[in-house]
């Protein structure tokens, strides 16, 4: 099982003949799958470039959306358009509407898009303002606390999701692999070869999501988990337990790339 790991490759920022380049590279590798962790497009052109995505690719697309998915539009609307986008589309995957899939006989896949759910840091005091906050329409012209309690709560969705699919992943496999965009454990958001520091966690790290991982793989010290994730736009590698690993990517607007090559067997 050869797979290809993309995050945050911001289609929106290249011309179609770059995109279209950048998909025979991918092409080109003969991989079995091509697994996104986020930040494909943004809401206007998310549904064209998957489109796109299915006709030139040979392989089964499997992905989350990252908060630029989102941009000039709602959580909801996006939502809704890439629900039916797959109901059409039979090998583009979004995992936030799947349950475990089988990759090989010892390794599944599994994923939500999740959300920076302002647990870690300090939110309080924190004067950072995304660009989310204004380019999505769920989170604007919200008062701090209301913020805080939609951050929450989308940062819980994605925690429920991973609760329910995760026993059902452990019981088929040994080896679990997560994509989520944003990083679940603050040891895992890299920015310019460090961790995120507590002005950027509240929107770096997707605490709600990193505790049922945690702790799933803490009672099944038997098995493994890798989780891939973006978001930070900084690379690392982190040992969160002996069990489980997080890779987040690096990324730049405008170079998309190919973050890892994987291969697994049974």
């Amino acid at each position: 099982m050869k797979a290809i790991w993309l995050t945050d490759i911001h289609l929106e920022f290249l011309n179609d003949s770059a995109c279209i380049g950048f998909l025979e590279k991918l092409n080109d590798k003969n991989a079995d799958a091509v697994l996104i962790t986020g930040d494909i497009a943004q809401a206007t052109t998310i549904e064209k470039h998957l489109s796109r995505m299915t006709e030139e690719l040979a392989a089964p697309i499997y992905f989350v959306l990252g908060n630029h998915d989102y941009y000039y539009g709602s959580v909801d609307g996006v939502r809704s358009i890439i629900a039916g986008l797959t109901r059409r589309s039979p090998h583009l995957h979004w995992l936030n509407n799947c349950g475990p899939v089988k990759l090989t006989g010892n390794t599944c896949l599994i994923g939500h898009d999740g959300w920076g759910d302002a647990r870690l840091g300090d939110y309080d005091n924190t004067r950072i303002k995304l660009n989310d906050f204004r380019l999505i329409s769920e989170l604007t012209g919200l008062s701090k606390e209301d913020l805080c309690n939609t951050l929450q709560r989308l940062g819980d969705e994605a925690a429920d999701h991973f609760r329910a699919v995760l026993p059902k992943a452990l019981e088929i496999a040994g080896h679990v692999v997560v994509l989520t965009h944003v990083p679940p454990f603050p040891e895992a958001t890299w920015h310019e070869g460090n961790y995120s520091d507590n002005d950027w966690l509240p929107f770096f790290s997707c605490k709600a999501v990193g505790d049922v991982l945690f702790e799933s793989m803490q009672n099944n010290p038997h098995k493994r988990m890798t989780v891939l994730c973006g978001h930070t736009h900084g690379g690392g590698k982190s040992q969160i337990l002996p069990n489980l690993v997080t890779l987040t990517g690096q990324a730049r607007y405008g170079y998309p790339v190919i973050q890892e090559i994987f291969e697994w067997d049974d």
